[in-house]
């Protein structure tokens, strides 16, 4: 998999995906990741990238020109699957995206800065917007960071133990039954007995229910889904 990240800002990247289960399958050759700096194609002798909206309204838009050649330029390279725009009205973000687009081959990702970019790229160029949640941050370049670790983590190899994003929260619909590691007392706050039982039975349904518990107080609405799902269905 090959992931290109477009940007204004390249050195607030530099650290997430250097590091952590990111920079290793980076290493390892199981990901490659690229930061463009947009301003490589620049206007004039400030390489300049932005400039005043239409209409008035107050911040600086990113135009059209620079990020459009950028993204000729990787075009004529490879074929991408993908152009995303981080933003804040995009599709939310959710396992099922990360899962689907970790089997894709090539992706684009721009973030976005300032006010926004000329929506002419949104109309031309982009394929998919995608939200971190609903709410604004200063620029598509930690939005981005998230996609790609939600990504990376999922391409075959990058886990030591690839059974352990089966378990992850959402994987199934809901979310992730308590965990605990030793001590099994530590000043009297106890693991639960079941845990420590070795049935590995009682184990399963002990999470089971927890999951479900869990889901249903913290974010219910996921329990509609997961209760439409025909493997779910009594």
């Amino acid at each position: 998999m090959r992931i290109d990240i477009l940007t204004v800002v390249p050195e607030l990247l530099d650290s997430p995906l250097s590091h952590s289960i990111v920079g290793r399958a980076r290493k390892n050759g199981l990901v490659e990741i690229y930061v463009h700096n947009i301003r490589k194609y620049g206007l004039g002798p400030r390489l300049s990238v932005d400039d005043y909206s239409y209409g008035g309204d107050a911040g600086m838009v990113m135009m059209i020109e620079p990020v459009e050649k950028m993204i000729e330029e990787l075009k004529t390279e490879r074929e991408y699957d993908e152009v995303i725009y981080m933003s804040p009205d995009g599709e939310v973000l959710d396992q099922g995206i990360s899962n689907e687009l970790s089997l894709k081959e090539n992706i684009i990702i721009l973030c976005g800065h300032y006010k926004g970019i000329d929506h002419r790229i949104r109309e031309h160029l982009i394929t998919r917007e995608i939200s971190v949640g609903d709410y604004v941050v200063s620029g598509g370049e930690i939005p981005a960071a998230l996609l790609t670790d939600s990504i990376v983590r999922l391409v075959p190899g990058v886990l030591s133990d690839e059974t352990s994003a089966l378990s992850d929260c959402f994987q199934d619909g809901l979310l992730s039954p308590p965990i605990y590691t030793r001590p099994a007392d530590y000043k009297g706050w106890k693991v639960p007995e079941v845990l420590l039982s070795g049935n590995p039975k009682l184990i399963q349904a002990w999470q089971d229910e927890q999951a479900l518990e869990r889901t249903r107080k913290l974010r219910p609405h996921l329990l509609d889904r997961y209760d439409a799902a025909p493997e779910n269905k009594k």
